[in-house]
């Protein structure tokens, strides 16, 4: 793999994180509710 094609891919794939993170973080902001994490680690915190 070249650097460029390595350098485009770096950024896809942080640019996917960043995306993901943002959708979680906006739906927790506009929940009424907390989110379900599924490991029961914040139905231990409330």
């Amino acid at each position: 793999m070249n650097p460029m094609k390595a350098a485009i891919l770096s950024f896809l794939m942080l640019s996917a994180v960043a995306m993901g993170g943002i959708g979680f973080y906006s739906t927790q902001a506009v929940a009424d509710h907390a989110v379900a994490d599924g490991y029961g680690i914040s139905a231990i915190a409330h």
